[in-house]
């Protein structure tokens, strides 16, 4: 997997965050999600402001389909949502991460029915300047979310196969 994202302007931006390989899968698998720097920046920002953060990527309403992030829990996750990663943020304080090692963690979930329409893409989370319209927590800041895409390869979507996500309903949320 690239260490970059390309942009559209034939730019580039980092990427600062993968999702953590769920269990029993092998640690190179490909993840579903992955984050930006400028996304990582923003996440650790609302987290120090609200706590532990969530995302839900849904199929249109409010900012169309814009990757709306909450304060975990105040999301009510449907039974055919689909859990597509938690992005492990790492933490630079050692000692945070040994006392609380979820702190570091933020699910991003995406509505079934947008799943089955973007399962051959990689989720990728930005932050670029501007407001978006919906009920995001990073409204006031002055900068938004915004969902790239790369598709996975052949190989890719063959080991992705092995290890599907799970759903709401296969979860306790």
């Amino acid at each position: 997997m690239d260490d970059v994202c390309g942009l559209p302007s034939g730019g580039s931006v980092r990427i600062a965050a993968r999702a953590a390989a769920p269990g029993g899968a092998p640690d190179d698998l490909p993840p579903r999600v992955v984050a930006t720097e400028p996304a990582v920046e923003l996440i650790r920002e609302l987290v120090a402001r609200h706590g532990p953060v969530m995302f839900h990527q849904s199929g249109g309403c409010c900012d169309g389909s814009a990757p709306m992030c909450y304060p975990d829990g105040e999301f009510r996750v449907g039974q055919r949502d689909v859990l597509v990663g938690e992005l492990d943020l790492g933490d630079d304080d050692d000692e945070a991460r040994t006392s609380s090692p979820s702190s570091s963690r933020v699910r991003v979930w995406i509505s079934g029915s947008q799943f089955e329409t973007w399962k051959h893409t990689q989720l990728v989370l930005d932050a670029v300047p501007g407001r978006g319209s919906g009920f995001s927590l990073e409204n006031p800041t002055g900068k938004r979310f915004l969902s790239r895409a790369r598709t996975f390869d052949e190989r890719e979507l063959a080991a992705l196969g092995e290890f599907p996500p799970p759903a709401g309903a296969d979860m306790d949320v």
